[in-house]
């Protein structure tokens, strides 16, 4: 008989919950100061350079090759727009395919629609005396470089601390079923279950059907468990990982690969909402929590059957 997915109560998982939170709360209040510092000074350089090059931006235009073909600048020049501009945005809106170095500085045409495109966007409330076409007052220019400066620190720092998150986590994981027998085989594109890896076995980030899992693992009794590490830093941040990208997963991989077939799981780790907790598990998706990684173990281990456990209890 299959062991049937763990479906944790409300309960549970607020308790859970809450202790998510809290190691969330203290990770982030011992995150060394000196790291975002470090960002913002190199990035207040940025722009106090980039100010002074154009003249307060007033001059923009004419030193749009320059600004563009110096990636430190080009990093800068995208957070000039209120919200940023992110690289793949920028290409799509100016309807390139790169923004090639050596591109740019051939393409004159080019480099001023991309200007024009971010002079259009300009953040009003940073650069005011653009808009109002007039000089800018030295504590104007002041403030306009500190906030861009903090603008792209802190969100440097909040994409390094969501890769970092991951990445840990990831490795929590692999450690952890390692440790528990399992066997790590190379990435495949699974596109039926024969594909996968065997039982004991797991391998890393693969696309499993339609849809990249970060791990799939064969349990002991044959069944395939697909599972997504998800880091989320707010409630809100959580709806998108979890209940849009994993729960979403979760229900392609039990229509295409049958529900007995295939469990689902993410393991979680920072702020979520406790009702998106319950839609997620509603919608087929086994949840464990990156401070109890051993629960998952556990859990997996009662997958083997009963002669292959007292075998493994001997070795």
């Amino acid at each position: 008989m299959l062991i049937q997915p763990i479906r944790w109560d409300a309960k549970r998982l607020e308790k859970d919950r809450q202790k998510a939170i809290e190691i969330f709360r203290r990770e982030r209040l011992e995150e060394p100061l000196e790291a975002y510092l470090e960002v913002f000074d190199k990035y207040q350089a940025v722009f106090e350079e980039m100010l002074e090059t154009t003249v307060d931006l007033k001059n923009l235009r004419n030193h749009g090759v320059q600004i563009l073909g110096d990636d430190r600048m080009l990093e800068g020049f995208r957070y000039l727009a209120g919200p940023p501009i992110s690289t793949d945005d920028l290409k799509t809106v100016a309807d390139v395919n790169s923004l090639n170095k050596t591109k740019l500085k051939a393409d004159k045409k080019l480099v001023s629609k991309i200007v024009e495109l971010v002079l259009i966007a300009l953040d009003r409330r940073r650069f005011p005396w653009i808009s109002e076409q007039r000089e800018p007052v030295e504590k104007e220019v002041h403030a306009a470089v500190v906030a861009s400066a903090s603008l792209i620190a802190s969100q440097r720092m909040g994409t390094a601390r969501r890769h970092e998150g991951k990445k840990f986590q990831e490795q929590q994981v692999e450690d952890a079923l390692l440790k528990a027998g399992f066997r790590k085989v190379p990435t495949r594109r699974i596109p039926t279950l024969t594909k996968a890896p065997g039982a004991g076995e797991f391998c890393g980030e693969s696309l499993l059907g339609e849809s990249k899992a970060d791990f799939v693992v064969r349990l002991w009794d044959d069944r395939v468990l697909p599972l997504e590490c998800k880091v989320s830093n707010s409630a809100v941040n959580s709806v998108k990982r979890l209940n849009h990208d994993a729960a979403a997963k979760a229900e392609t991989w039990r229509r295409d690969f049958g529900e007995t077939q295939v469990v689902p799981s993410a393991v979680i780790g920072g702020v979520y909402k406790l009702e998106k907790l319950i839609e997620a598990q509603r919608r087929g998706l086994t949840l464990f929590w990156a401070h109890s990684i051993d629960v998952m173990i556990g859990w997996i281990q009662q997958t083997q059957p009963v002669a292959k456990k007292s075998d493994r209890k001997r070795s």
